[in-house]
């Protein structure tokens, strides 16, 4: 990658991007495009941000950006970060910098000019490049050699690099799992095994962030076994422990053949066990969204299904358990029966009942309880608990009669039960 260049890129293009590097290029200072939008770029991914370093300290980025005509934000000025809207798009933009105190989760960080020491202080090689204006790279730790190679590499010494925030050991990960093949550096790996305990000091919304991100890659097996072997992933996620992680591999190779979306939490269900309770506690502890809490309790409280389940049985199931339990509990058993299906013809049969009754689920609409308690008080039934026995009754019937009868049908029944015939 000698020689290497983002020119032509479209977001280089930009107008307000280019107009906004000029005016921080002025007056003798200096401006680049800094780390993954320059990486993705040359790996020809899609850049989705894009951040900009600079020699101008944070309040003369802010007056030459105001004085252009731009919005400006200041996100995080304390560590010399301010976010500048151009043309409708936000830049965060960070003076040149290095730490000058860190204690695992945060740093005291001293404004320069030096850009090297800036490449320095940076995680990993691949992610310590830098763009001028025209797209021409710059390379101050041999992150283009890694970048080819892929290779994930700290830069520096390993430890030092984590012992200044503990994230970086799952960030190594992750990154692996995004861009890195073969082996991920051995020296890497090794700091990571010796300094696991420090997860303990952040909190659980930056573990649970970089988890999710990391189970989000295309691919996220190669990861998840080496986390495993140096004892990160068991720190991380203790209810993967005694579970295993084989299963994200027939799950991976299924959404590729299936043409299923990468879904983290699915994927997460695929390395832990379904309980209740440990989900529940896993989804506390990781301090979850509602959303996937209630995902990851429903998945487990969903009892498992048979291939040669009837589509009357999964629709019932359906109705009283909801959707996402059971798609997710038949994609699980799917995936499984398919890696199976390899050397197990059994398996095959199997791959083809869950794949029916995937499709059934996917396309069933929940039908709607013909009755409501206006219903009932019309033929005399106060309101109270006996209402709701009496609903709950006709709803169970109605269900067991595969959702045939109408509103008139259970309100004979209904009336039958009150006169007590």
């Amino acid at each position: 990658m000698n020689g290497a260049t983002v020119a032509g890129a479209e977001w280089l293009e930009d107008a307000g991007l280019q107009k906004l590097l000029g005016v921080l290029n002025a007056k003798g200072e200096e401006a680049r495009i800094a780390g993954g939008a320059v990486r993705n770029a040359l790996l020809g991914e899609a850049v989705a941000d894009v951040d900009i370093a600079t020699t101008c300290m944070p309040e003369e980025t802010m007056r030459r950006a105001e004085a252009a005509g731009f919005k400006v934000v200041p996100t995080g000025i304390e560590h010399g970060t301010v976010t500048v809207i151009a043309h409708g798009v936000g830049y965060e933009v960070t003076t040149l910098r290095a730490d000058v105190e860190t204690d695992g989760r945060r740093a005291k960080v001293a404004f320069g000019r030096d850009w090297k020491a800036d490449a320095e202080r940076r995680d990993f090689t691949i992610n310590a490049l830098y763009a001028e204006a025209d797209g021409r790279v710059i390379d101050l730790v041999s992150g283009l050699a890694d970048l080819q190679s892929r290779t994930l590499r700290f830069i520096g010494d390993p430890e030092a690099r984590i012992r200044e925030d503990y994230l970086r050991i799952l960030r190594f990960y992750r990154f692996f799992a995004w861009y890195g093949k073969g082996r991920p550096d051995a020296e890497g790996v090794k700091a990571t095994a010796r300094l696991k305990d420090g997860l303990e000091k952040l909190s659980a919304e930056r573990v649970w962030a970089e988890l999710r991100k990391l189970l989000s890659a295309p691919d996220p097996s190669r990861a998840l076994l080496w986390m495993r072997q140096a004892g990160v992933l068991t720190k991380a996620l203790p209810e993967s422990e005694k579970w295993g992680i084989d299963a994200i591999h027939g799950l991976v190779k299924a959404e590729g053949d299936l043409g299923w979306p990468a879904d983290p939490l699915l994927r997460l269900e695929a390395i832990v066990p379904p309980d209740a309770a440990r989900m529940a506690a896993m989804a506390e502890r990781l301090k979850l969204s509602n959303a996937d809490a209630d995902r990851l309790k429903g998945w487990a409280m969903a009892p498992p299904i048979g291939p040669k389940a009837t589509e009357s049985e999964l629709a019932k199931r359906l109705y009283r358990e909801g959707r996402q339990p059971l798609l997710d509990r038949l994609k699980l058993a799917l995936a499984g029966a398919r890696a199976r299906a390899i050397t197990e013809n059994e398996a095959l049969v199997e791959a083809g009942g869950y794949a029916r009754l995937l499709k059934f689920a996917q396309n069933r609409e929940t039908p709607k309880f013909p009755l409501k308690g206006a219903d009932l008080q019309k033929i005399g039934v106060p309101a109270g608990p006996e209402m709701g026995k009496l609903l709950k009754r006709l709803e169970e019937e109605w269900i067991e009669a595969e959702f045939r009868l109408d509103g008139g049908a259970l309100l004979e029944r209904a009336a039958a039960y009150v006169s007590g015939r």
